[in-house]
Order: C-alpha cells, then sequence, then structure tokens
C-alpha cells in the first residue's frame, strides 16, 4: 500500500502498478487549462455569464468522461469540449452577441504611457478586438487557438476535429480576413 504521505507531486512519474489518484489526475489533465478554456469560450460566446456556464458544462463533461481519457493532451482534448459546448449553446440561443471589453488596465500599465500613446494603443487594441469579433466563429475560434492561447496546429487539429490541413488553410483564411477587417476599420476611421 503506497504510503498516505506521498504528495500530489510523487504521484508523476510512478510505476503503472501504483496506483494513481484519480482526482489528481484529473486537475492535472483538466483543471490547470480552465483560465484557456474560460478565455475560448468567452471569445465564441461572447459573454461572460455563458462563459462561465459553458466551462462549467464542459467541466463537468469532461469528469464524466474522464474514464475514457487516454492520457493524450489533457489541454486539447478539454478545448474540444469546451469548443463543443460553446458551439452548442451558440445553436440554441440563436441570436446577435454583444461583447464589452475592459480594454483599460492594459494600455496604462505601460511605463512610457503618455496621454497620446494610451489613445493610440487603445485605438489600435479596439480596432483589432472589434475585428475579431467581426469575424465569423470558425475563423475567430482558430485566431484565438492559435494566436491568444498559443496552442499548435496539431493541438488546434485535436481539439476541432479538422484534419490539421484544414486548420492550417482556414488559419490563413482567418488572418486574411482579420487583416481585411483591420484595414476596413482604420479606412472608417481616417479623416
Amino acid at each position: 500500500m503506497v504510503s498516505a504521505e506521498l504528495s500530489r507531486k510523487a504521484w508523476v512519474g510512478l510505476p503503472s502498478s501504483v496506483p494513481k489518484d484519480p482526482v489528481y489526475e484529473f486537475e492535472l489533465a483538466v483543471l490547470r487549462h480552465l483560465d484557456s478554456a474560460y478565455n475560448l469560450a468567452r471569445w465564441l460566446v461572447g459573454n461572460d455569464q455563458d462563459a462561465e456556464d459553458v466551462v462549467q458544462e464542459a467541466s463537468l463533461k469532461a469528469l464524466n468522461s474522464f474514464s475514457r481519457f487516454k492520457g493524450q493532451q489533457g489541454r486539447a482534448w478539454f478545448l474540444a469540449i469546451v469548443r463543443n459546448a460553446s458551439l452548442d449553446r451558440l445553436r440554441r440561443r440563436k441570436s446577435e452577441r454583444e461583447v464589452s471589453i475592459d480594454l483599460e488596465p492594459d494600455i496604462a500599465a505601460a511605463p512610457d504611457a503618455n496621454p497620446e500613446t494610451v489613445l493610440l494603443r487603445s485605438l489600435d487594441k479596439a480596432a483589432l478586438w472589434k475585428a475579431i469579433e467581426g469575424l465569423p466563429v470558425a475563423y475567430r475560434e482558430m485566431i484565438i487557438m492559435r494566436e491568444l492561447e498559443e496552442l499548435s496546429y496539431r493541438e488546434i487539429a485535436d481539439s476541432t476535429s479538422l484534419p490539421i490541413g484544414t486548420v492550417m488553410s482556414r488559419l490563413a483564411r482567418a488572418r486574411q480576413r482579420l487583416q481585411a477587417e483591420l484595414l476596413a476599420l482604420t479606412a472608417e476611421e481616417a479623416p
């Protein structure tokens, strides 16, 4: 029998004959990715309350199906569940979404922040967020997973159940569309 004094860190790397703590394994594989899950859900469903509900629902689904988890990348596996829950929520809601993003903390925190710099950064950041929000969900999720969550192409493919070539081409189209959106937004704002 394994001593009860074994720390959680000691579970990692133990021989397979030693029983492992399923709660710790779930925490290690899934729960440490809650921030990424919330970020993805927030961008896909468009508001804080729905994102929190989606992450909670996805966490329960992950817990219920954890016995079938084969030890693959936990982040990609969990984000696939979050993505599916988010898309289900969007299908049920079928209404236009509103997104409000607080841009102030990041902008004002810069050491060289004078009023003009703060204004220019806020306009650039606001335009970027507006352009991302304007993308179709399929493109938006590619941008969020790759650029904000920094998932590899393979992890995105695993999360979305798409071939890696489709991920790469969809991401390329998403970037082109994002660039076009940004150009259109800056053209609108130009005097």
